[in-house]
């Protein structure tokens, strides 16, 4: 691996970041749930029979992912793994103009906590904004100075149901002068630290429109805030980070050059080592990895974006060493189908227990059992 940051233009990829000029930490009032379903409240409570699941408890599979043209993310539901369906008919429920001091969200990835509680992070930015009617000029700030997008905000939100969300929009950068300048920060994943026993957020941040890097900070309780002054994950030069824990390693996967790259280390915060290969099989661009288990084997699936595709979708490879990985194909292409929604971009999967897959099909109106498309 590089010791030094590898250098990278970014005009080409949708990865996203923009300016805000929000206050610090934007705690949106409570929204009309509308038909999207969502609730957003301003006191969360965690349910008093709330249990925190065990692996055996886990019964199915939910994806959230966004879309270009709404600028909003989306959340559907799978048995098996393989068949997903949207709860809400392929229309989205996180509604960007809603959430986000931008009006748009991006890149969502969500995780259970061990509080049991799920951790939804997003990317706040437009890239639309101007043709919406939204500010304008094409971005916030210069893009000659500050390159694609340049946005400085993540959105933040937690629940216990995925029905009840509480909501921050917070700017990195006027919580952390000692930043600097930063070009953007974007494509926000959470994880348990379980040496500091508490929830890390990481993200790009990217500086001079040409250097980009991987940062980490530990996130409060109610995940309505980053705690500590972001630090970078040294020698990995690159963007969009996955971190999975699997027997004592870290495996990270994340984007060099529109392509996929692996590296692995003991510690979460440092000491990643690989190599330059390519991981993912396309031949396009792609980003934004992220990797989820089989429930009850040891096969793991990285899904990943194939941004650069005409037109683009969500590519799929399978693994159980980390090592070799076997191509399975695109959504609705392959094995991995959506009953209802296509061309998703920017995905994340977790785990569902029976009891939560069976409310939030109930309340989203899903039959269950999905069938097959």
């Amino acid at each position: 691996m590089p010791s030094t940051p590898v250098r990278f233009r970014y005009l080409a990829l949708s990865i996203l970041c923009a300016a805000l000029s929000a206050p610090l930490l934007t705690a949106q009032p409570a929204a009309p749930a509308s038909d999207t379903g969502i609730h957003i409240v301003e006191n969360l409570t965690r349910p008093a029979d709330k249990a925190v699941p065990q692996e055996d408890d886990y019964a199915g599979y939910m994806m959230v992912y966004f879309k270009d043209q709404t600028q909003s993310a989306y959340l559907a539901i799978s048995e098996d793994g393989y068949t997903f369906t949207d709860v809400n008919g392929g229309e989205p429920i996180f509604i960007g103009e809603h959430l986000a001091e931008q009006k748009g969200v991006r890149d969502p990835h969500i995780t259970r906590g061990p509080d049991g509680a799920f951790y939804l992070a997003m990317t706040d930015l437009h890239i639309f904004g101007d043709r919406a009617g939204f500010r304008e000029t094409r971005w916030q700030r210069s893009e000659e100075r500050y390159g694609w997008g340049n946005n400085r905000a993540l959105v933040l939100m937690k629940s216990w149901d995925l029905i009840h969300w509480s909501h921050t929009d917070f700017r990195v950068d006027l919580a952390f002068p000692e930043l600097g300048d930063i070009d953007c920060s974007w494509a926000p994943q959470t994880t348990y630290d379980p040496v500091a026993d508490k929830m890390m957020v990481y993200f790009t941040i990217r500086y001079n429109n040409d250097y980009a890097n991987i940062y980490w900070s530990y996130a409060n309780d109610d995940f309505t805030a980053l705690e500590t002054v972001p630090q970078k994950i040294p020698d990995i030069g690159g963007i969009d980070a996955d971190l999975t824990l699997v027997d004592g390693t870290w495996h990270m996967f994340y984007v060099a050059g529109a392509k996929l790259f692996y590296a692995s280390s003991t510690k979460l915060h440092d000491g990643y080592v690989g190599d330059q290969t390519r991981i993912d099989p396309e031949t396009k661009p792609t980003e934004a990895p992220n990797v989820f288990r089989r429930l009850g084997t040891d096969t793991y699936v990285l899904m990943y974006d194939v941004y650069g595709g005409r037109p683009n979708n969500m590519g799929f490879s399978e693994t159980k060493d980390f090592k070799t990985f076997t191509d399975i194909g695109h959504f609705n292409e392959g094995v991995m189908q959506g009953t209802n929604f296509e061309r998703p971009k920017h995905g994340a999967v977790s785990y569902l227990t029976r009891e939560e897959l069976e409310t939030v099909a109930k309340h989203w109106n899903v039959k269950l059992p999905i069938a097959q498309p």
